[in-house]
C-alpha cells in the first residue's frame, strides 16, 4: 500500500507535491470563496455547504484533479476521515439561529460526517467510509483503519485524512492510498503520514 498524494490546507494555503498555493483573504469565508473560483470546478451545491464541507471538498477536488479515481468503479473507493470538533463549527452556528428561526440549511450538516457524504456525491464515491474524532491526527488510526479497508474488503483506493474547522481555524490533510504504485508512491506508515502531515 501507498500514498499517491497529497493536499493540506491550513492558513489559508494550499500545500500539493506539486505546488504551494497561498490566497490571503479577509476572513475564511472569503479564502473558500476564493479557492473555489480559482479551481473552478461548477458545482453549485458548494454554496449550500457548511464551512467543514466546503474545505473538505476543495481538498478533494485539488487532490483528485491530479490523481483522478474515476479508473475505480466507485464501489472500490473508501473514505475515512477525522477531526478533533466533529461538527461544532456549524453546531455553534445552528444554535445562534435557533434564537430566531432555527435554519434546516444549517442543521442538516450538524454531523460531522456530512463532509464525507459532499466529497462521496462529488466523486461519485460508493465504498466504506468511516468518520472518527480524535484529539489530534492520529497517523496510527489512520494507517490501521485504512489498511483493514483495503486488506478485508474490495476497496482498492482510499482518501483518508484530517479536515477540521472551528472559527475562522482550519485545517486539512487529505491522502489517497492505493494498492498500487503511482505518484509519490510513498510506504503508507504512520511514521510517514506524521512527516507529511507536520510539513
Amino acid at each position: 500500500m501507498t500514498i499517491t498524494s497529497y493536499c493540506i490546507i491550513r492558513n489559508q494555503q494550499v500545500l500539493t507535491p506539486n505546488e504551494t498555493l497561498s490566497l490571503t483573504q479577509p476572513s475564511f469565508d472569503d479564502f473558500l470563496t476564493a479557492l473555489y473560483d480559482r479551481l473552478q470546478p461548477n458545482y453549485p451545491r458548494f454554496y449550500k455547504m457548511d464551512n467543514q464541507s466546503k474545505l473538505g471538498f476543495l481538498a478533494a477536488e485539488i487532490l483528485l484533479k491530479e490523481y483522478s479515481i474515476q479508473s475505480y468503479k466507485p464501489e472500490t473507493v473508501s473514505v475515512v476521515l477525522s477531526n478533533a470538533n466533529a461538527s461544532l463549527d456549524t453546531d455553534i452556528r445552528f444554535e445562534a439561529s435557533t434564537q430566531t428561526v432555527a435554519s434546516p440549511s444549517l442543521f442538516v450538516y450538524t454531523l460531522a460526517n456530512i463532509v464525507m457524504g459532499e466529497i462521496c456525491i462529488r466523486h461519485s464515491i460508493k465504498g466504506e467510509n468511516a468518520f472518527f474524532v480524535a484529539p489530534e491526527f492520529n497517523a496510527r488510526l489512520m494507517t490501521s483503519y485504512s489498511h483493514q479497508v483495503l486488506n478485508q474488503n474490495k476497496t482498492e483506493v482510499c482518501l483518508a485524512g484530517w479536515v477540521d474547522v472551528l472559527g475562522g481555524q482550519h485545517n486539512v490533510f487529505l491522502y489517497l492510498v492505493e494498492n498500487r504504485e503511482r505518484g509519490l508512491a510513498l510506504p503508507h506508515t504512520a511514521t510517514e503520514l506524521e512527516k507529511l502531515y507536520r510539513q
